[in-house]
């Protein structure tokens, strides 16, 4: 009877066990972002506009001009493309690591002032992907590249320690994006003293996680790889006014869900809402903004971009550059400052149709 009585106790025991194991993968899969709401997104439309000038020196024998140049992908459709100026040749060039388009001009004997004007019309799409699967498909071959280190965005060593600990607990790739997020809204903060959008020096910003929103997309994704979850920069502009959006340059970050796709995520903007309107964690529009930035992407936000350590094509004479966004120019082989705007002067507009 005992015995009857010992093997009924732990049988409960056992079940409960396994229910309590069961309960901690629901939860896992029940992720606080994840929402099967039936979101019409919104749509945003409009002309987009480059104008950029550069100052030559009179010795200047060639200048050469890359520029970013957009494609239409699911989220966002570019047409009736534009391209003047008084260069001696323009191209569309594709880069071959990450497969950006580049749009490239070239001055031979360069007036005083060479200059170029981009425009095209845009139809952006918001981007909801909060539908996460609750099993998660293995990494398929093709994505496995966005595992790998960067320059300034290293998986080994600090990062890596860095990242066990964030993620400790968590056996899933949603599990552990979640705590990465988590870890950059909760810690990150927004500097608003930088006159761009940051380097992205990830050991660094470990040590004191400030900075824009390069930055912030930096460390997710390096946290990221560095505990197997395929992630990658996603470098572009805001379009949400008109006029003048020469300040609105952005970037933003994405995972990859096996069986899903690619997840959005935008720490650094809950942290610029934080900074501009001197808001708390715990504030209801922080919270809003936190759970909207988990799987979604406002339709005022065009795709440029993506990857580091950029080689463009045609080849530029300097290094390897960080990310490719800004315009980028050089004089004779001479890199000319994108921040300062000194000799490689650009202003981007936009007009809402």
């Amino acid at each position: 009877m005992k015995k009857n009585i010992y093997y009924g106790i732990v049988t409960i025991l056992v079940v409960i066990l396994l229910l309590c194991v069961g309960c901690v993968d629901i939860q896992e899969n029940k992720i606080k972002y994840r929402s099967t709401e039936n979101v019409i997104p919104k749509v945003k439309q409009g002309r987009m506009t480059f104008d950029i000038t550069i100052r030559a020196n009179k010795t200047a024998k060639t200048i050469q001009l890359w520029l970013p140049y957009p494609v239409s992908n699911d989220d966002q459709k570019i047409e009736d493309v534009v391209i003047k100026g008084n260069y001696n040749y323009s191209g569309i060039h594709r880069e071959a690591e990450y497969g950006n388009m580049i749009l490239y001009a070239e001055w031979y004997e360069p007036p005083e002032y060479p200059q170029l004007n981009f425009s095209f019309n845009v139809s952006r799409t918001e981007v909801i992907m909060k539908n996460f699967p609750e099993v998660e498909e293995s990494i398929p071959v093709d994505v496995k590249e966005f595992l790998l280190p960067t320059n300034l965005s290293p998986t080994t060593g600090e990062v890596k320690d860095h990242a066990d600990q964030i993620i400790k607990g968590k056996n899933t790739i949603l599990s552990k994006a979640t705590a990465i997020y988590d870890y950059l809204v909760e810690h990150g903060e927004r500097d608003p003293n930088l006159s761009f959008c940051g380097d992205g020096d990830v050991c660094e910003l470990l040590k004191n996680l400030r900075g824009k929103c390069v930055d912030f997309s930096s460390v997710f994704v390096a946290l990221s790889r560095s505990v197997g979850i395929p992630a990658r920069e996603i470098l572009g502009t805001r379009v949400a006014k008109d006029g003048d959006i020469t300040g609105a340059y952005h970037c933003r970050a994405e995972f990859y869900l096996p069986g899903y796709g690619w997840i959005p995520v935008d720490p650094s903007d809950v942290a610029k809402l934080m900074l501009k309107e001197n808001l708390e964690l715990t504030n209801l529009k922080v919270i809003d903004a936190r759970d909207y930035y988990f799987g979604a992407q406002t339709e005022t936000y065009i795709d440029l971009s993506t990857g580091r350590d950029i080689v463009l094509n045609p080849v530029q004479e300097s290094e390897p550059l960080n990310y490719f966004m800004y315009p980028y120019a050089e004089i004779d082989g001479q890199p000319l400052d994108f921040i300062s705007q000194e000799y490689l002067k650009y202003i981007v507009t936009f007009l809402e149709h």
